[in-house]
């Protein structure tokens, strides 16, 4: 019997747990159907950068990265969205781009923007459709050189130059990012598959396919149920942000909003990976009578470090092409998916290099070590030797996608969760899966920061 010689106190716990839990979940899911997805505004930023980087695109290659207009892409984008659920930025360049420039403003500006200097646009936009001759000094439009796109465009618009601005050497700059953001996914979809049906191709004709020992903690499924849902949820999701969020509050008061907002999820992770740790230290030190460092409880067999570091990295390349692939058949069978993690968003959008740091340490180092450590070192573990290996790798990558509380995130999740559990287990070192974990993270962290203009 599964509950067999619990206490009551641990059992009324476990119960409460997993109440709120459900409660904390449902929601969050619920919510993430209400965010807006990262792809748009990565499309968008995608064909921003190849606008300002076709005068450097050689002409033999023009066929292959500009398939169709960038301005009419963003154009079309655009405008599959309600214009009042628009950003303030792309309601403006929904305007410049758009033939019928002064129905728009008409129709959808009565009130104006926040931005005054967004504004002041408007009103020479106006002039223009008025005036089809109308020229007004490119001196005023010096207030947007911080935003280059943007100033392109009305370059665009108003007949200026805008060379001083938009050089060769920063389109060619340009160039370079349009070229990375699409030949590494590429490269890594190509050797990943390679390596993936060679996987096979060992595992089922020539089943030479092995699990390394897996050493389980003498851990109940109970305590993972106050591990996960107490320690991970409860504790961990629901009240340590209080704590984190008024503690940078506190620090943060003359410091840049981009700043705050790293900081805040920064310390946010940090805050919420203490209590299931703690957590894991008060049941290992109860079950062995003390908690050693030099032990190593999670199988991270960190030496040789070259055979982790290995395994790791073919276990990445390996699974990119099937969680890619999952992606793809979901924005097929579902258009507009939303509920995309806000973090991606604030990557993709944040100019300060100092927050760029901390959001990068929390996304390639904080991130990966802490959920390997909870679901693959503590929990794959224990469900496989209580239910076998297979359905212990797909039950806690289910828990694994389920945690990151995004609906149209959890099909590829539950796929990468499955690969990093196969690694985990195929490769016997938690420190190949955490390897695995910070190149994936890594990489969608690259490709985010390659997209900034």
């Amino acid at each position: 019997m599964i509950f067999k010689n619990i206490s009551k106190t641990k059992l009324s716990l476990a119960l409460i747990s997993l109440v709120i839990t459900f409660f904390v979940w449902q929601q969050g899911l619920r919510d993430s159907l209400s965010r807006p997805s990262v792809s748009f505004d990565i499309s968008q930023k995608e064909q921003e950068i190849t606008e300002l980087a076709i005068q450097s695109i050689p002409t033999n290659l023009k066929k292959f990265f500009v398939t169709n207009d960038p301005l009419d892409q963003i154009n079309n984008l655009l405008s599959q969205v309600s214009f009042n659920e628009l950003t303030e930025r792309n309601k403006l360049i929904r305007i410049i781009s758009s033939e019928s420039s002064e129905s728009l403003i008409d129709k959808n500006i009565s009130k104006g923007l926040e931005n005054k200097n967004y504004n002041f646009l408007i009103d020479e936009i106006k002039k223009k459709s008025n005036n089809i001759s109308y020229k007004p000094n490119s001196d005023k439009f010096d207030l947007f050189e911080g935003d280059r796109f943007l100033y392109h465009l009305l370059s665009k618009k108003f007949d200026f130059d805008d060379s001083s601005l938009i050089t060769k050497s920063f389109s060619s700059k340009m160039f370079l990012k349009i070229l990375a953001i699409r030949l590494i996914p590429l490269l890594t979809i190509l050797f990943g598959t390679i390596l993936a049906l060679k996987t096979l191709w060992r595992a089922i004709f020539l089943k030479k396919f092995g699990w390394e020992e897996i050493k389980s903690l003498n851990f109940e499924l109970i305590d993972m149920v106050l591990l996960i849902a107490g320690g991970f949820v409860v504790l961990g999701e629901v009240l340590s942000p209080l704590l984190s969020i008024s503690l940078v509050q506190l620090f943060s008061k003359n410091i840049s909003t981009e700043l705050s907002q790293s900081l805040k999820i920064f310390f946010g992770y940090l805050f919420m990976a203490i209590p299931p740790l703690f957590i894991v230290f008060y049941q290992i030190k109860s079950l062995y009578g003390e908690f050693s460092l030099k032990k190593d409880y999670f199988q991270f067999n960190f030496l040789p470090i070259k055979d982790a570091t290995i395994e790791g990295i073919k276990g990445w390349l390996t699974i990119v092409p099937f969680v890619l692939l999952v992606s793809l058949i979901m924005n097929s069978v579902i258009d507009n998916q939303n509920g995309s993690n806000p973090l991606l968003e604030i990557v993709l959008n944040n100019k300060n290099y100092l927050s760029f740091i901390f959001l990068f340490v929390t996304t390639t180092l904080l991130a990966p070590l802490f959920e390997e450590i909870i679901f693959r070192g503590i929990l794959l573990p224990t469900l496989s030797r209580d239910f076998g290996i297979i359905l212990g790798i797909i039950v806690s990558a289910f828990i694994f996608a389920l945690a990151h509380l995004s609906v149209g995130e959890m099909p590829p999740l539950f796929v990468l969760g499955i690969g990093l559990g196969i690694t985990r287990i195929a490769s016997g070192s938690l420190l190949s899966s955490v390897i695995m974990h910070s190149l994936w993270n890594g990489l969608t962290f690259l490709n985010l920061f390659l997209l900034r203009t």
